[in-house]
């Protein structure tokens, strides 16, 4: 897969978020025009004493959902975490795993935001201006937005509005468990990425391929801990 340098990961607070402001007049949404065959799942898992990370990828093949490949790295991050740029936390660790695909997966799900985000930029729209591939964001908890209230039921979802513009959508994606929110990365519309993040899933609240990778770098940052206990 190949990734884009669009800029240094070696920056300040204040210039990530101007990297943000000049980076997001460039994201494009369009509908699903490609068959998708292959589908992955990203996440980071972060060491709660030290500066130590993981990341890890799964893909997954479409719709069957069954697991093709997984890679992952470990490292170490310098840039804090702060809210709104956690992309310059945790994607130079997330590319590094990408270049290990052996696959050319068509879609990557991202335990993060989108468009929902208060520069337009979250961390699935920014991995996927990198990779340049249709990427969601799904994240647990709103950044920013307001919604209606959401029906109980799987599939039930409503849609959220930042500054008059509708931004994402909040989406139960099993009954009577809490909503996700769900918003384009990169490459694909709103009505595309509530359809496919319920395509990817049912069992379980988060997505398969999200819920793939992070059940593999919880599992690698619990056995290094392990070790140097």
């Amino acid at each position: 897969m190949k990734i884009r340098h669009l800029h240094s990961w070696n920056i300040s607070y204040h210039e990530a978020i101007e990297i943000q402001k000049a980076l997001y007049p460039k994201l494009v949404f369009s509908n699903l025009s490609r068959s998708i065959r292959h589908i992955a799942g990203a996440d980071v898992s972060c060491s709660k004493k030290s500066n130590n990370v993981w990341a890890g990828i799964v893909v997954l093949s479409y719709p069957s959902l069954k697991k093709v490949e997984e890679k992952w790295v470990k490292g170490i991050t310098n840039f804090p975490y702060i809210p709104g740029l956690l992309s310059f936390r945790e994607i130079p660790i997330i590319l590094e795993a990408v270049k290990k695909l052996e696959s050319n997966p068509d879609l990557l799900l991202c335990d993060g935001q989108g468009i929902a985000h208060p520069r337009v930029l979250g961390l699935a729209s920014h991995i996927g201006l990198l990779i340049e591939k249709p990427t969601i964001g799904c994240a647990k908890k709103r950044l920013v937005g307001d919604f209606s209230e959401v029906g109980q039921y799987r599939g039930d979802c409503s849609p959220l509005f930042y500054k008059s513009r509708e931004i994402g959508a909040v989406v139960r994606t099993k009954t009577n468990v809490k909503p996700l929110f769900v918003s384009p990365g990169y490459a694909i519309t709103i009505k595309d990425a509530v359809k496919m993040v319920l395509n990817c899933g049912g069992r379980y609240r988060i997505p398969e391929p999200i819920r793939q990778a992070h059940l593999l770098v919880n599992k690698l940052r619990k056995r290094d801990a392990s070790h140097e206990n």
